[in-house]
């Protein structure tokens, strides 16, 4: 699929197959979004890899009960270390940047994971501070999108 193909046909699933990601899939998906524009190239982005159960109960809990996230077999929560972007950028780093470098990272995964064949939905409805707690994070890294993966099941 080229790259136009995979922006016009990408969307939101919810519904997926119970099926394991291959990890050289999964790691295709983590380098595309390693691979995104950066802000003086800092990278703030850092991915967390979830497959256990209890912790994507947790954290579809935590984004207001969007519980079709249990489904998927691997969710990533997309963070920023905004201290790292703020130390080269002062406030607009912190305030700005580093949220635009994770945008970018998140849409080079999903349009990776469509032309693919791996279903995600970029989920930014939750609790922060909930996720910053269940992920144990330091102060300095802010969670910004939870993004299931999974085959589609529609």
């Amino acid at each position: 699929m080229d790259i136009f193909e995979a922006i016009k046909k990408r969307r939101s699933i919810r519904r997926y197959k119970n099926r394991e990601i291959p990890g050289e899939i999964l790691a295709k998906i983590l380098d595309a979004g390693k691979s995104a524009p950066s802000a003086g190239n800092v990278h703030p982005e850092i991915f967390f890899v979830i497959n256990e159960q209890e912790i994507k109960d947790k954290i579809a809990s935590a984004a207001l009960n969007q519980y079709f996230i249990l489904e998927a077999p691997v969710v990533v929560v997309v963070c920023a270390d905004v201290e790292k972007s703020e130390l080269h950028y002062g406030t607009r780093g912190r305030e700005l940047y580093c949220i635009q470098d994770t945008a970018a990272a998140i849409e080079n995964m999903l349009l990776l994971a469509a032309a693919l064949g791996i279903g995600s939905c970029w989920v930014g409805a939750y609790d922060e501070y909930k996720i910053s707690e269940i992920l144990n994070l330091p102060g300095s890294v802010r969670p910004l999108a939870i993004i299931p993966f999974g085959y589609p099941n529609e």
